[in-house]
Order: C-alpha cells, then sequence, then structure tokens
C-alpha cells in the first residue's frame, strides 16, 4: 500500500474513532490508585526502522514503581504527520500485553486531544487500552498557525490552547520557572481531571509528570541496549 492509500485509509479509522470520543470522566477520581506512563524510542539499522515501547506504572499515592514492562520490533508504519498512533500503537500493544498489573489510567508521552483530527496516540490507544488516558507533551504541535500563550510563572499555572474557538488542551506549568509542558485529554476524561492527575504526578526532579519521566528514561536505556 503505498502513502497516499494508507493516509486515505488511516484518515477513515481516525474519522470513525473520533466519534466514539468521550471527554468526560467514566470513573471516580478517588479510585484511580495507578498511573502507566508510556513512551517509544526509534532507531534505525541497515535502513530498517526499529522501535521499543516502555510502559512503567506507579502508585498514585507513594509514587513507587510497581511495575515496568518493554516491547521492541520493526517499525512497518512509515513515519507521516497527523498519522503517528499508527505508527506506535503496535509496540504500545505488545508491550501492554506483558503487564501483570493493569493501572487505571495511561498517561502518554505525546498528545491526545491536542492533534490535527483530535486523535493523538494518546486518543486513539484508549480504544485498544480500554482505560482513560491523558497525553502530555514536552513540545507543543501547532495547528492552523495557532500559538499557546504562556502561562504565568507559578506551580500549577495553566492556559487554554484554543483553536477554531475550541479548547484543544491546556499549556501547564508544572514547576516554577522551567518551561512548560502541554496536557490534553486522551479519552474518557475531562481536562480539568487530566491536569489535576499530572500535578499529583509531579515532583522537583522534572516538569514532567514521574509516569511520563520514567517511561521516557526507560525507553532511551532500552533502545541503547537494543540497538547494540
Amino acid at each position: 500500500m503505498n502513502i497516499e492509500n494508507m493516509k486515505e485509509k488511516f484518515s477513515e479509522i481516525q474519522s470513525e474513532l473520533l466519534g466514539r470520543v468521550n471527554l468526560e470522566n467514566n470513573f471516580n477520581k478517588e479510585n484511580i490508585s495507578t498511573v502507566g506512563g508510556v513512551d517509544i524510542a526509534y532507531w534505525n539499522r541497515n535502513e530498517v526502522s526499529y522501535g521499543t515501547c516502555s510502559i512503567v506504572i506507579i502508585d498514585l499515592k507513594t509514587k513507587e514503581i510497581i511495575e515496568t514492562v518493554y516491547s521492541y520490533g520493526k517499525v512497518e508504519v512509515p513515519y507521516m504527520p497527523g498519522f503517528l498512533a499508527f505508527r506506535e500503537l503496535p509496540l504500545i500493544l505488545k508491550a501492554a500485553e506483558k503487564l501483570k498489573i493493569i493501572p487505571d489510567l495511561y498517561m502518554f508521552d505525546g498528545n491526545g486531544y491536542l492533534h490535527y483530527c483530535h486523535m493523538g496516540i494518546a486518543t486513539h490507544a484508549s480504544f485498544f487500552l480500554d482505560k482513560p488516558t491523558i497525553g502530555v507533551a514536552k513540545s507543543y504541535l501547532k495547528i492552523n498557525n495557532v500559538d499557546f500563550t504562556m502561562p504565568e510563572n507559578i506551580k500549577g499555572a495553566y492556559t487554554d490552547i484554543i483553536i477554531d474557538k475550541e479548547v484543544y488542551g491546556r499549556t501547564l506549568r508544572t514547576r516554577k520557572s522551567v518551561k512548560p509542558i502541554f496536557v490534553s485529554c486522551g479519552n474518557w476524561i475531562d481536562l480539568d481531571t487530566s491536569i489535576e492527575i499530572v500535578m499529583k504526578c509531579v515532583n522537583d526532579e522534572s516538569r514532567l509528570p514521574i509516569p511520563v519521566r520514567l517511561a521516557d528514561l526507560e525507553t532511551h536505556k532500552m533502545r541503547k541496549q537494543l540497538s547494540q
């Protein structure tokens, strides 16, 4: 299948899934006790693309790691802006199959509703993981040439990302005097709760919430091992 045919097929899938997205909590916040951070890293060898996905689950109360799994393999889908989920999802599901503890919620190093078609990896993957999801991005995805507004230099300050009169996500300052991150709903969760849970997962070591930071560190470690 050529690139254009892939894009057409993937667009149809995104449109179908978008109709099932619900940006409201389908859970009681008090019952969220475990959060799984998800990240992916890539490398090339002999003109072949490979990837590894790490999922790190923490106890939301103690912030301790309770399980870590990873997957790796060839990447069959080429990189196409707007369709990254199709490239990443096989590795994510392969890693998730190894989990002995299923987290109450997944937090992705990437976007969710803050996406050209509201279908970033956090949103897309929710239908296959069957859990609420949050997207947490380190860099801003500019859509329709709309910039974000920098929040106040106060821990927990945020500004809405509004594109075509719709809120796509929030620019969040997790710590004073550090660069903000970009939080968006994945699925089955609202934006206020997404921000609340992200802030519960932040400590003094990083601007990133702990599950995402640990998954990021783990994927870089695994990429180094596997690519050699």
